[in-house]
């Protein structure tokens, strides 16, 4: 019973994230203003809390998330920071069009990203799992 609307779907993000997601996108509006409003946009519209309420079916960052996109193949990648990107790894950064859309998505939901061609997509997250804790 879901109504197909313009309407993005909501995301939560925990606060270590959108601070340091949004320090990442006020850092890059001289160089791809483009890309940091849409970064910017989504952090205004984020739900923002704790970071140890995030609950473990959000994606976050270092979360590896399988998704399917317009061709219904399964993908998946880990969303890393720019300088620990590497397509060939699967870690995607967070400052790509893909890596934008999915920060904050849980499992189940949709969103429709543009690529830097101008080609709309639209992608579904189908699992999430989070980085291995640190253990001392």
């Amino acid at each position: 019973m879901r109504k197909k609307t313009g309407r993005k779907p909501k995301i939560t993000l925990c606060r270590t994230d959108h601070d340091r997601l949004l320090g990442l996108a006020t850092a890059m509006e001289d160089r791809d203003p483009v890309l940091a409003e849409t970064m910017l946009s989504e952090l205004e519209r984020a739900r923002v809390v704790k970071d140890n309420a995030l609950p473990a079916t959000v994606v976050r960052m270092g979360s590896s998330v399988t998704y399917t996109a317009d061709d219904n193949d399964p993908k998946t990648v880990t969303l890393v920071f720019p300088a620990e990107a590497d397509i060939a790894e699967g870690r995607v950064s967070v400052t790509t069009p893909v890596g934008t859309a999915l920060i904050g998505l849980s499992a189940g939901q949709s969103i429709n990203w543009t690529a830097r061609n101008g080609q709309i997509h639209r992608l579904t997250i189908v699992e999430i799992r989070q980085p291995e804790e640190e253990t001392g």
